[in-house]
């Protein structure tokens, strides 16, 4: 069985620029003393950025989830892009250095973020899926996994990718959520590029300076679009489309996938000579 979704590409092939940032884009997210969600229509997935003041920002459903807690029907994964900080989910204290990541299963329900140290404050990225059972929460410190190198210099794509959250880990419903760092001189990242029609990805691209940038290549493999993306803004990408991109300078981004497949390795790869 295949699935089309021929109609919802063809719909984004007429978007203007704009129009395009304003479906698949999202940026503002990541503000001083708030908590910022969207709620997608691909695999029904929030994102969110919680970049706590001087005291804890608790985590609150938004209207639009129907639910008296964040995690009723959900879990989620947390990664920590600031300075040192602390969560805490259901009584339990979680120390949150840089880059580490935490899962929270579902029926979690007093959760709260907070910085170690205001002058350097903790900003968290969270994404979570729908889920149908519920796994305990548990702390996956970003020292403790090991990198796989990837690419090489001569295709100016040298990275380490780090798979934090995946099933032969720790058990989850959906998620699946790691980061991958550029090698000074790496601009390039997943290319060769592929789809996977089974689950939605979402790029969180960050350590960019203000003047630089990603060129984030997206739509089917045949006709190709573009958004320009910055630092700590993220990009949508639906199951028809390639999830791709170029910098002006090596930067890091944290990727996150559900779906009904938590099989890292299950994509349909695109040669770049077929790319259009």
């Amino acid at each position: 069985m295949t699935t089309d979704s021929s109609g919802s590409a063809r719909w984004a092939a007429g978007l203007s620029t704009d129009e395009l940032r304003r479906e698949f884009l999202l940026a503002g997210l990541f503000a001083a003393g708030r908590a910022s969600f969207r709620r997608l229509e691909t695999d029904r997935a929030v994102v969110g950025a919680i970049c706590p003041g001087a005291g804890e920002l608790p985590l609150t459903a938004p209207e639009s989830l129907h639910t008296a807690t964040f995690l009723e029907r959900r879990e989620a994964g947390v990664v920590n892009l600031g300075g040192p900080g602390r969560i805490r989910a259901d009584g339990a204290e979680h120390r949150m250095e840089h880059l580490d990541f935490l899962y929270l299963g579902r029926g979690t329900q007093a959760v709260a973020f907070a910085s170690a140290d205001a002058a350097a404050p903790a900003r968290y990225w969270l994404v979570s899926y729908p889920a149908h059972a519920s796994h305990p929460s548990r702390h996956i410190a970003f020292r403790d996994v090991p990198g796989a190198q990837l690419g090489g210099r001569a295709n100016a794509n040298e990275r380490t990718l780090r798979r934090m959250i995946h099933p032969g880990a720790l058990p989850t419903c959906q998620l699946v959520m790691g980061v991958t760092t550029l090698a000074p001189g790496g601009v390039w990242n997943t290319m060769p590029t592929h789809t996977h029609d089974r689950r939605t990805e979402v790029y969180l691209y960050f350590d960019l300076p203000p003047d630089q940038a990603v060129i984030h290549l997206m739509g089917p493999p045949s006709e190709t679009r573009h958004l320009i993306v910055r630092d700590c803004e993220a990009v949508v990408s639906p199951p028809w489309s390639i999830h791709s991109g170029v910098g002006t300078c090596a930067y890091s981004f944290i990727w996150a996938m559900g779906g009904e497949n938590q099989e890292f390795d299950d994509m349909d790869a695109v040669r770049t000579a077929d790319l259009r």
